[in-house]
């Protein structure tokens, strides 16, 4: 119960952080936006290549944005000094993790709900679809995971804005691979039997990754 308490309490700091200041949520959706302008206005393409692409735009811009985000997640804490309380506090360090990652993957979702119908109507799409649904969810969690914990490596790195996307996109790229695929074939109407494997590659990705940063969340602070 005190891990959970924990995580929640930093979940609910965070988010209280970011809707106070606006900061990580602001820069997601502009990024977002403008990349999928972009791709509107550079593709000049038919209704059926634009529905080909959709998947890979889609998780191009979830990715590029949400590293924006990810960028921030500790490091308001270390220019204020705060991190070091986090530290000598007398908590798992794990929930402190736990806690990041939520508030993380919360934004990443609230970007996706505004980003997805921008998009629907820019590129006529119909994307109210439960499976893409599903897919955008696990995606998400994913990244959320594994982005928070590479951005507690890079917190102490005076380049840290650029070693993030170095660190995270290698790491990132099954997860990547499996949710433009299950994407695709969601949109396409491909049977459940044909996206279950890329959904089942999005789960395991989830939890090992899952289990792996709270396993190691102690020594990435430490150091």
């Amino acid at each position: 119960m005190k891990f959970l308490r924990t995580a929640l309490a930093i979940f609910r700091k965070d988010l209280a952080v970011e809707w106070h200041n606006r900061q990580s949520i602001s820069s997601m959706l502009v990024f977002a936006l403008l990349v999928i302008f972009l791709f509107n206005f550079a593709m000049q393409l038919d209704g059926g290549a634009r529905a080909s692409v959709t998947s890979g735009v889609l998780w191009v811009t979830f990715a590029f944005s949400s590293t924006l985000g990810l960028s921030h997640s500790l490091a308001a804490e270390r220019e204020n000094g705060c991190l070091d309380g986090l530290l000598l506090a007398p908590v798992d360090r794990s929930a402190i993790y736990l806690g990041k990652m939520g508030a993380n993957l919360v934004l990443m979702l609230g970007m996706a709900l505004i980003v997805v119908p921008v998009y629907a109507a820019l590129y006529n799409q119909n994307l109210l679809n439960p499976v893409l649904s599903l897919v955008i969810l696990l995606g998400s969690l994913g990244y959320s995971a594994a982005g928070t914990l590479l951005s507690s490596l890079a917190v102490q790195a005076r380049s840290r804005d650029l070693l993030l996307p170095v660190l995270l996109f290698p790491v990132a790229l099954p997860l990547l691979i499996a949710a433009v695929n299950a994407s695709r074939g969601a949109l396409e109407g491909a049977p459940w039997a044909e996206l279950l494997p890329w959904v089942n590659l999005l789960l395991v990705y989830d939890v090992i990754f899952l289990a792996f940063a709270l396993a190691v969340y102690d020594a990435v602070l430490q150091d």
